[in-house]
């Protein structure tokens, strides 16, 4: 029987210094993303000017809400009526220049409550409404 010298067998490690390497780098990577010194937005212009140019204003976002118990809702305000509803609508538009409205609604709500809202748009003088929905 043959015995096997005695080595002593190297412990194996763990490196964390190519590890804290890495992570140094990505946090250095991200602060500079965070505060734009990398720019990421294409190329910086000087605009012309223009004695006729206009300030856009950008469109107000109102969303009615339907429900399928039967309430009304207007930015997340329960509206009694579409009386209420119209009332709501008109002093919104003449705070606002510009007004979009997003008709949201459960999928089993009555196609007259739709109709019936979009007659409130009417009345209030909106011209631009939208009916959201998910894509299947």
């Amino acid at each position: 029987m043959r015995h096997f010298p005695n080595t002593q067998r190297k412990r194996s490690r763990i490196e964390l210094i190519p590890m804290i390497d890495v992570m140094m780098f990505l946090l250095v990577f991200f602060v500079l993303i965070s505060i734009n010194v990398i720019p990421a937005l294409g190329l910086k212009t000087k605009i012309p000017l223009s004695s006729t140019a206009q300030v856009e204003i950008p469109p107000t976002r109102m969303v009615v809400t339907l429900t399928s118990a039967g309430q009304t809702e207007l930015d997340g305000v329960s509206q009694e009526s579409l009386e209420q509803l119209t009332r709501s609508l008109v002093l919104a538009q003449k705070a606002h220049e510009r007004l979009v409205v997003i008709i949201n609604g459960e999928n089993d709500v009555p196609l007259q409550r739709l109709v019936d809202v979009m007659d409130a748009l009417k009345t209030a003088h909106i011209d631009t409404m939208t009916i959201a929905a998910k894509k299947r």
